[in-house]
């Protein structure tokens, strides 16, 4: 259906190459031009004032869930005022034993301009979930392709 590239950029800088040092700064550019500076968690050496990969993934999961709710919320006739979520991601070991996002809970405050029940409520984001590309993604083969003029 679409694809979407970001173009992820690093360089040592002169720094010593040894786990202890070396610099996990690094950039990531958007289709549309616009870039990010990113580092490691700061559990991981990295730092703790730049957005890490664990946080962008709970952001993603975020952003696309209210992305999703506004849309349905739209097309269902409710007017939105306003959305909030402190989205929080627990990473921990998954039952296979490996370091994951194993849990990210959302928690959306949403204003409407006219009334809105409980059950309406529930039901929105019940459907925004199951609408959501990203959450429906987390569990995604990732392949690594290793251009042949970068293997030495």
């Amino acid at each position: 259906m679409s694809d979407h590239s970001v173009r992820t950029v690093w360089a040592r800088g002169g720094r010593p190459f040894r786990y202890e040092e070396y610099a996990r700064e690094h950039e990531t550019f958007f289709e549309g031009g616009a870039g990010v500076e990113l580092s490691a968690a700061k559990a991981y050496r990295g730092d703790p004032k730049l957005p890490n990969p664990e946080e962008l993934l709970v952001a993603a999961l975020s952003s696309c869930h209210m992305l999703s709710f506004l849309a349905i919320a739209c097309k269902r006739g409710f007017v939105v005022d306003a959305y909030e979520d402190r989205a929080v991601g627990t990473l921990a070991r998954g039952s296979d034993g490996k370091l994951a996002i194993t849990r990210c809970v959302l928690r959306p405050h949403v204003r409407f301009e006219g009334p809105i029940d409980r059950a309406q409520l529930d039901a929105l984001h019940d459907e925004a979930h199951h609408a959501c590309f990203i959450a429906s993604s987390v569990k995604t083969h990732v392949t690594v392709e290793v251009l042949p003029d970068e293997a030495s």
